[in-house]
């Protein structure tokens, strides 16, 4: 390996430790090399597990996520978020039960039900339910439960019994990671049994997440990738993710 070559992977290394991601067109650019150059490069530093690739570029290699809370969720890829709300909620009809967990894009979700009629809407989510306690033709109900602060969202067993007793056409899941054979995942125990439940109930379920979550790994497994019906992601995804995804009859909408 040339000396060039080092310093430039150091350099995107440091980069993505900045950023967190970064483009193809970017570092080519920056470094006055080609884009085959810059392949080459995250090529190698793939196979050393120092990044992963994705779409056009590269992100960080993160270690196992821990929660965060919700303020700080909300900030990260919000774009990419807002597209899969809207795009999630184009699934609601009038009259529809639906049951909504916590999380940052689910509130995406809940932002673009606004002009929905006659929803009744099932979520342990508090930002979820001051968004549309302002619709007077949405139902809200609440489950009870043990405040979880960080989240702004309500657990535990309490919780659990309350949702058990209904049944739902849809229920819109977030979650904070997702191996495209292995399944969802979250780092928390309670969110975990929580969503787990909250997709028993329902006729239909959508999943929202950013594709980001492709590449995290995460405490707690929620479910298997068969228990999706509908998947709402970015079109950053890997093609093997959406191989692997469809051939578990996950119905892929990239947005």
């Amino acid at each position: 390996m040339s000396k060039k070559s080092l310093h430039r992977r150091t350099e995107i290394l440091n980069m993505l430790n900045d950023k967190g991601e970064v483009s193809v067109q970017f570092l080519s650019n920056y470094f006055k090399v080609s884009e085959v150059s810059i392949r080459n490069d995250l090529s190698y530093l793939e196979k050393k597990g120092l990044l992963i690739r994705s779409h056009g570029g590269a992100i960080k290699n993160q270690p196992i996520s821990f929660d965060l809370d919700l303020n700080e969720r909300i900030k990260r890829h919000q774009k990419e978020k807002n597209r899969i709300g809207l795009q999630a909620a184009k699934f609601v009809k009038n009259g529809n039960t639906i049951i909504m967990d916590s999380g940052s894009t689910t509130i995406e979700v809940a932002k673009h039900l606004k002009d929905k009629k006659d929803l009744k809407v099932i979520t342990n989510s508090l930002p979820i339910a001051y968004i549309l306690a302002e619709n007077e033709g949405i139902e809200v109900i609440m489950p009870g439960g043990v405040l979880r602060g960080q989240m702004k969202s309500l657990k535990g067993s309490l919780t659990e019994s309350n949702i058990a007793s209904f049944n739902c056409d849809i229920a819109f899941i977030g979650v904070d990671s997702i191996d495209s054979s292995k399944g969802l995942f979250t780092p928390s125990i309670a969110e975990a049994s929580l969503s787990r439940n909250m997709m028993k109930i329902a006729q239909q379920v959508i999943v929202v997440a950013d594709s980001s979550k492709f590449y995290k790994k995460s405490f707690v497994k929620i479910n298997d990738i068969e228990a999706i019906d509908i998947l709402v992601t970015d079109k950053n995804i890997k093609e093997h993710d959406i191989r692997q995804l469809e051939s578990n009859a996950v119905r892929l909408i990239l947005v």
